[in-house]
């Protein structure tokens, strides 16, 4: 698609077209308007950009472009790539010109010391050394339709519950060790009272 096009594009228009080198999942889409909505509301450029050149973990910043997984038909996996504390900018911006899609989530773990983005299949975790230790021992993360489904599935296929379910900046989630030994993280995501 050319850049003219593109920029003609209504809002509703932009989130379904895809990029070409994009994978066909729901949530991901193209760069071109993806920064200026999403789902559940709109969010300003400038607030954006105040969430994602802000540094404070201890402020709760939450954006998505889709705010509930309520409605996923299958989980959407996301790898984990951990970075220090003032690169999540950077990192981000490198993702999204490799995968050629734009971020479509972008929120602060004020709780555990934490700033997050998601582009494409990669979930982006900044934090201090120490900060980020006790969560490199989770292999993955699994954004999923029902946590709540996911933990019979996980009690019948012999899996251990690590972390309970608890609240989470997104929604709610919990940490289990497959039979095989992974470790994944699961998460449901839900509105947050003001939409976000």
């Amino acid at each position: 698609m050319r850049a003219q096009e593109a920029a003609e594009l209504t809002p509703e228009r932009r989130r379904r077209v895809r990029h070409p080198v994009t994978s066909a999942h729901p949530m991901n889409t193209p760069l071109a308007g993806a920064h200026s909505r999403r789902e559940g509301g709109a969010m300003s450029n400038d607030t954006e950009a105040r969430a994602s050149r802000d540094h404070d973990t201890t402020a709760p910043t939450v954006w998505r472009r889709r705010n509930d997984s309520s409605g996923l038909t299958e989980p959407r996996a996301l790898l984990r790539v951990y970075t220090p504390t003032g690169t999540l900018e950077s990192v981000t911006a490198s993702y999204e010109r490799l995968l050629g899609v734009a971020k479509d989530m972008w929120f602060t773990y004020p709780e555990k010391g934490l700033r997050l983005a998601v582009v494409g299949s990669f979930l982006l975790v900044e934090g201090a050394p120490e900060v980020l230790e006790p969560f490199r021992a989770t292999d993955g993360t699994l954004v999923v339709d029902s946590a709540a489904a996911y933990l019979e599935r996980l009690a019948a296929e012999g899996a251990e519950v690590l972390v309970p379910p608890h609240a989470v900046p997104t929604g709610t989630g919990f940490t289990a060790r497959h039979r095989d030994g992974t470790v994944v993280e699961y998460v449901e995501h839900r509105p947050t009272p003001d939409g976000s």
